[in-house]
């Protein structure tokens, strides 16, 4: 594992084979060299983040968008809403094991052609999941979307981590970061709108326009950012102009086969070895299925008495969240970078800790179990819709504080495979957030909105204290479990 290594070490590393041809010429990144991506401009920095960032809210965005017509779906394809909120957990699920594929060939064949190809296929798969005639379809439709749209969340982390230093990531991060959280939420209330209007099928069909369009956006401006292929690329051109050999620091000369099969069990390595991964995504993973299920019951809830709310009005509904989400990104992420730069100051020797992103995740710690309580028990005893839905604004200005530290927790901790680490965390949560919805209906039934919601409650308490513990203890857990990747 990475703390205070040097990130522009290329992720490709091969040390025994380094250094044996002495005949062939080193090439590396200069302090100004408009080639090294930690040296682009803001504005080249900020067009990539722009393209991915739009990758990483669309894709959560579908998982959800079409929540709002699940009755809907259930009645024209002669079926029960249980099997359509399948499509669901297939999607949700894919969502999570195509980072496991996606973020170690990014590490092996770089960003720009994984994402181009990964969202192209993804926006064509909405075509057939428009026309779906039936659930079979449907569902398979979704989740293969899932696997190929997850590119924008497995490798949005690596490509942050190759253009900016660990002092100004937070920043940026917290504002990518609204992708994957924004998107389910502003999933139902568009899919509201549409359902209602122009029918659930037509949901599919906008996803397939602007989806295109962030693909061709993609291609227009999208540049690679992952040093190794540039480096690669720029060995090419010169032995192409004058015939000579050239590799580059840590160039890796395995065959592709050998590349693929090692980059390939690299998350898994990560999150069965780590005591810090698998802790954090159990963190994630009960904030995702508490969201997941809060999404896919708010029409359940909101329909009945005494709310009967239409589609489009449970649609506003999850600006509640979208909310909390906006109000962290301004007002507590700019302070994950400003509390990370101050410790480093304190510290002896200058040298800043993966650790020291971790303060701001123990305000999500408080926040999330006390909200679950706060909606379960006022949607059981039917207190006024504003009562229950201002809970959800501090439960997202929670989640963005937990998922955000987090983030920058593994890109700092694992530096040289950050992709693969997020890759780790990311299927973990979403095997729950796509897994538990589907039994919650039976849960609330048997136990009520107030003890099932509660449930969710005790679970949160219990991973709560995890940021805590690795700010004490984080260090030497990372240095006893360290693994040659």
């Amino acid at each position: 594992m990475a703390g205070g290594n040097d990130e522009q070490t290329p992720l490709l590393h091969d040390p025994e084979r380094q250094g044996q041809d002495g005949q062939e010429q080193v090439l590396d990144f200069s302090k100004k060299d408009p080639e090294d991506p930690r040296q682009w401009s803001k504005r080249r920095k900020m067009t990539n983040v722009f393209v991915i960032a739009l990758m990483a809210i669309l894709s959560p965005l579908a998982s959800s968008m079409f929540t709002p017509g699940i009755d809907q779906i259930a009645k024209c394809l002669n079926t029960d809403m249980g099997t359509v909120i399948g499509a669901t957990t297939g999607y949700v699920v894919f969502l999570g094991v195509g980072p496991l594929v996606l973020a170690p060939l990014s590490e092996t064949f770089g960003r720009r052609q994984l994402y181009l190809w990964a969202f192209t296929i993804f926006s064509l798969l909405q075509i057939p999941t428009a026309l779906a005639p039936n659930i079979e379809l449907l569902i398979a439709a979704r989740t293969l979307a899932g696997f190929f749209g997850s590119v924008g969340i497995s490798n949005g982390g690596g490509t942050i981590s190759d253009m900016f230093v660990p002092a100004e990531r937070a920043s940026v991060f917290g504002w990518y970061l609204l992708g994957p959280l924004l998107g389910p939420t502003l999933g139902p209330l568009f899919g509201g709108l549409i359902v209602d209007r122009l029918g659930w099928r037509w949901v599919f069909w906008i996803l397939t326009i602007v989806c295109s369009v962030n693909t061709l956006l993609g291609f227009l401006f999208l540049q690679e950012s992952y040093g190794p292929v540039i480096l690669a690329a720029r060995c090419q051109a010169r032995a192409k102009e004058d015939g000579g050999k050239y590799t580059f620091t840590g160039a890796d000369r395995r065959s592709i086969p050998q590349k693929l099969a090692i980059s390939m069990q690299r998350p898994f390595r990560i999150l069965f070895t780590q005591p810090i991964v698998i802790t954090m995504a159990a963190y994630q993973a009960v904030i995702f299925a508490t969201m997941y299920t809060l999404f896919t019951n708010m029409e359940s809830i909101f329909s009945q008495p005494p709310y009967n709310m239409t589609n489009t009005q449970i649609g506003l509904l999850y600006l509640g969240p979208g909310a909390g989400f906006l109000l962290a990104v301004w007002f507590l992420v700019p302070q994950i970078d400003t509390t990370y730069n101050k410790l480093a100051q304190r510290n002896k020797d200058g040298v800043a800790k993966p650790e020291y992103r971790l303060p701001i995740a123990n305000i999500g710690s408080v926040l999330i179990p006390v909200t679950i309580f706060w909606f379960g028990w006022t949607v059981d005893k039917k207190l006024h819709w504003a009562i229950p839905i201002s809970s959800t604004v501090l439960f997202g200005l929670g989640q963005v504080c937990v998922f955000n530290t987090v983030q920058n927790y593994y890109i700092d901790a694992f530096a040289k495979y950050a992709a693969s680490a997020i890759a780790a965390g990311a299927v973990f949560r979403s095997l729950f957030g796509g897994v538990v919805p589907l039994f919650t209906p039976v849960m609330f039934q048997k136990l009520g909105y107030g003890w099932g919601w509660s449930v969710f409650g005790f679970a949160s308490i219990l991973v709560a204290p995890s940021p805590l513990i690795f700010m004490k203890y984080g260090e030497r857990i990372r240095e006893k479990f360290a693994i040659d990747l």
